[in-house]
């Protein structure tokens, strides 16, 4: 397997593909009717877009990333949407869930319904691109990007910008709203997980829960690649348990395709919370025992029964990146090493194993051998010794570039493969 992460990896880049390709399935264009007045757009923008009928209008939860997408959702949902639209439901601020709202709101005066928090929400912007690294894959060729793990492309297309965003015109404070709307009487949750402002929307009646991205077919992204505070893990969990006690008999994610069946969403949910809460045990534990972030990556796993249901593959996020997301959350950033109490930087501690090895030419000719041995995290990791005394070696990029491509090939997990090959596109075009 490569690397230390080998749920999200395989030894053959095809199967890889296969896999990914497969789970693009997940967002095929459809209009999912879930009870007598629910429906969910799935795969015309990044996010779904649900739809509640009223008595005298209908109610809209999430908007889509942008208004393009937002006016396709609509003509989708046709004769399905009761006008006017009386309100709009934000389960949270992340743009791919709040860029359509301008549409839907159209000429009306919908109420636009949010939790407080959403107000003093921080933009879900990351980290700048480090050598044109991006988990999302906007820049890659159509040839190399299958999907964002979420969904099929986030922003490749059109780009997720704020044109079409309004602002909520009511928020409320505190765990929970009981609202009626068109008729229509529904809870609203407050749900700390992917987001801190998660909204959860409970419709009694109909035995419909709403869940945002607390709930997605994939192992959640606890702490992103692209650059983000690790998301509230014991939140997260509490969110779930407030889910399950609902009993709900359909679930809407924010992504993906609706469950249906009551058995069906209970054992969704059940895996998701105890996926969590095993990985966050675990790393507790090994932290209490003085274990350091690499020596849990190794240990850490999921339970064979959770690590191979379908809820917690890792199409988006990973189980190795939580761990050490955990790890900086909960015990900072020191592992316990005195010597990494102020180590060498990267260029000096490059320079002094350069002189063991033979100097840059001795390193890169044995990083070109782990190519040709498929060694190719060892391949990168020698090629940045050089470069952390060279940064424009070409013969260095190269060999990174090659070493991601392969790596890229080799994962399942979309945000990694998107985030190694757009690297290795950057090198290539900036030797």
């Amino acid at each position: 397997m490569i690397g230390s992460t080998p749920a999200m990896a395989h030894e053959n880049p095809a199967s890889s593909r296969q896999a990914l390709q497969a789970h693009s399935d997940e967002f095929a264009k459809k209009v999912v009717q879930v009870s007598e007045r629910v429906y969910v757009a799935v795969g015309y923008s990044a996010s779904n877009v649900a739809l509640i009928q009223g008595k005298d209008g209908s109610i809209i939860i999430d908007t889509s990333a942008n208004p393009n997408d937002a006016r396709a959702i609509l003509a989708a949902f046709g004769d399905k949407l009761v006008k006017p639209i009386r309100a709009i439901i934000y389960t949270h601020n992340h743009p791919d869930h709040s860029g359509g709202a301008l549409v839907f709101a159209g000429n009306g005066k919908p109420e636009i319904i949010a939790h407080k928090t959403m107000l003093s929400a921080k933009p879900d912007v990351g980290r700048g691109r480090r050598e044109g690294g991006d988990a999302f894959g906007v820049s890659l060729k159509a040839d190399q990007f299958i999907n964002a793990g979420t969904q099929l492309e986030y922003g490749r297309t059109t780009p997720h910008t704020r044109e079409g965003f309004l602002p909520p015109t009511r928020t409320f404070d505190g765990d929970e709203l009981d609202l009626t709307i068109a008729g229509v009487k529904l809870k609203l949750i407050h749900a700390p997980g992917e987001a801190d402002e998660t909204v959860a929307v409970w419709l009694a009646d109909d035995k419909v829960l709403f869940s945002g991205d607390d709930l997605l077919k994939t192992f959640p992204n606890i702490s992103p690649l692209r650059g983000l505070p690790t998301r509230p893990v014991e939140k997260w969990i509490t969110s779930l348990e407030k889910m399950l006690a609902l009993n709900p008999e359909y679930i809407v994610p924010g992504h993906m395709s609706p469950i249906s069946g009551e058995t069906a969403a209970k054992d969704a949910l059940t895996a998701y919370r105890d996926g969590i809460k095993s990985i966050f045990d675990q790393t507790m534990d090994g932290i209490g025992k003085g274990k350091t972030p690499d020596e849990l990556v190794q240990d850490v796993k999921l339970p064979p029964n959770l690590a191979k249901h379908p809820y917690l593959q890792e199409w988006y996020g990973g189980v190795a990146w939580t761990v050490r997301g955990i790890y900086a959350q909960q015990a900072g950033w020191f592992d316990g090493n005195a010597t990494n109490i102020f180590p060498l930087t990267p260029a000096e501690r490059a320079e002094k194993l350069l002189a063991m090895t033979g100097g840059k030419e001795g390193m890169l000719k044995s990083a070109a051998r782990a190519i040709t041995d498929k060694d190719f995290q060892w391949a990168a990791e020698q090629a940045d010794y050089v470069l952390a005394v060279d940064a424009k070696n070409a013969d260095a990029r190269k060999i990174k570039a090659q070493a991601f491509t392969e790596l890229g090939e080799r994962q399942k997990n979309a945000t990694a493969r998107n985030y190694y090959l757009t690297t290795a596109q950057y090198l290539r075009s900036n030797p």
